[in-house]
Order: structure tokens, then sequence, then C-alpha cells
């Protein structure tokens, strides 16, 4: 049995589960998230223990798969409409910048053009200056997915270490030609 599948997700008290027809919607704090399991797997909420509990038909490969990941998908989810999903990105490089104007992220990142990244429904941006972005959102998945894309933008390249890159993350940095053959 799935390790992570069998352990059952707490609820706490200020969030609301309601569970239709294949679809759980979960109510919080922070806004109301949507997720429709797959048809093999059961869901059930038992309101007395307040936990949610997720089930599988049998052993079969796809099953085993799916009972983790679902418990997973809803576990994030009634976690995040309690306390946001945060990534933090910054940008390292002379001249490298970000803005926000309206509901667009404007980089600036070594490009002839300004490069813009409409920010998605759901997940809210924030430049603490203009070399550090903040993406918070009650989904894991659209922060995590945008945060990513902005990244892809312009990674980090190995020899100056310039681009953007998570907040933390070690960009090891090659010898150039010139220090090669020594």
């Amino acid at each position: 049995m799935s390790r992570i599948g069998k352990k059952p997700i707490a609820v706490n008290d200020g969030v609301d589960v309601n569970i239709k027809e294949g679809t759980i919607t979960v109510k919080g704090k922070n806004g109301s998230l949507d997720f429709t399991w797959h048809p093999n797997m059961n869901v059930a909420y038992d309101s007395d223990k307040q936990e949610i509990a997720v089930t599988r038909p049998n052993d079969q490969r796809q099953n085993r798969a799916l009972h983790g990941l679902t418990r997973s998908l809803i576990g994030n989810m009634v976690q995040g409409v309690q306390e946001l999903f945060e990534r933090k990105l910054e940008i390292k490089g002379v001249g490298y910048n970000g803005t926000i104007q309206g509901n667009v992220l404007r980089l600036q990142v070594g490009f002839a053009n300004t490069i813009e990244l409409p920010i998605p429904e759901g997940v809210n941006c924030q430049c603490v200056d203009p070399t550090h972005i903040t993406i918070t959102s009650a989904d894991k998945q659209k922060a995590g997915q945008f945060a990513a894309n902005i990244r892809k933008v312009r990674p980090p390249e190995p020899y100056k270490g310039k681009g953007i890159r998570y907040e933390g993350e070690f960009v090891r940095i090659k010898a150039g030609k010139a220090l090669a053959g020594k």
C-alpha cells in the first residue's frame, strides 16, 4: 500500500470540504480550489474526525500510482487554502531587472526587447525590489509553474551566473577558456 496514499488528510477548522460526483471543493481563508479525481479512486470525508481518506480498489499498477498522487494533490489543496504557497526568484546580472505593470510582469534580462509575462489568475506576484520576485498562490501547481516560466526566460548561465534563479539555488560556475588549460 502507498505510504503517502494511506495517510488521512487532516482538515483544520475554517476549511470547508464538499465532495460531489467525483469532484472535491475545498474552501478556506485564501480562496476555493476544485479537483476532479480519477474515477478509480475513492475519496471520503469524515466530518466527525475532520479528515479526508483516499482509497484504491485494487493493487493494479495504475491504481497504485494514482493513489499517492490523488492524496498529495488534495493535501496540497487543503494546505493552500490555509496558508499560501510561495516561490522566490532572484535576478542576477548587470542591468537585469523585473517590474510589474498592471497584470503583467516585465523582465529586462539582456534581450533587445522587454519580455512581458501575463500573471495568471489566482497568482499574486510582487517585485520586492528590481532583482527579487515573490510569487504566492493557494494553488501549488500554479505558483510553481509560473515561477518555472519566469526562470525559463533566462536560466542562469554557467560562466558568470547571470540569469533568473530560485532564491538559494546553487549555480556551479565553470572556469573560462583562459583558465581551462592552466
